[in-house]
Order: structure tokens, then C-alpha cells, then sequence
């Protein structure tokens, strides 16, 4: 059973991959088409920048991107990242 912290840190990692061609995506944009709180995805953040999955930028133009092509990622990678061991 997956949490409800796994299921949105895959919801969000999916977001960014079919909106990386538009550089960084900021946060606000992803929890508005995810339907998902800003202040819950601001405590995912950080676990998968921890472990290198996002790449972070400031500013105007700021925001989240993935540091590698999509298919790269997995799954369970992501929900290790959030849940620890899986």
C-alpha cells in the first residue's frame, strides 16, 4: 500500500516529466493541475532533491525540473525516496 505522501511525490514527478520541455515548472503550477496543496508538496520537495531527483532553481523564472530523462526514473525509486525502505 502506498501512502498518500507516495502517491502525490508520483503524481508530481509524472507532471514535471510531461512538462519539462517548458524548462523549470514552477510549484503553484504543478499543485493547480495535480489538484494538490502547494504547502503538501513543499514537504516532498526536499526528499527527492535530497536524493538528486529534482534539480532547483530561484526567482522569477525558478522552479523544478527532473536532473534526468524520464524514463530513467522508476517507480520505486521515487516511493524509496519518499517512504524509505519500500
Amino acid at each position: 500500500m502506498i501512502s498518500t505522501r507516495g502517491r502525490y511525490a508520483l503524481r508530481m514527478m509524472l507532471d514535471l516529466a510531461q512538462n519539462q520541455g517548458d524548462g523549470y515548472v514552477a510549484l503553484r503550477d504543478i499543485a493547480a493541475r495535480q489538484e494538490i496543496s502547494k504547502k503538501y508538496l513543499e514537504q516532498i520537495i526536499p526528499l527527492l532533491n535530497r536524493v538528486g531527483l529534482l534539480q532547483t532553481t530561484r526567482g522569477v523564472q525558478g522552479g523544478y525540473r527532473l536532473t534526468k530523462a524520464p524514463a530513467d526514473y522508476t517507480a520505486g525509486e521515487i516511493l524509496r525516496a519518499i517512504e524509505g525502505s519500500v
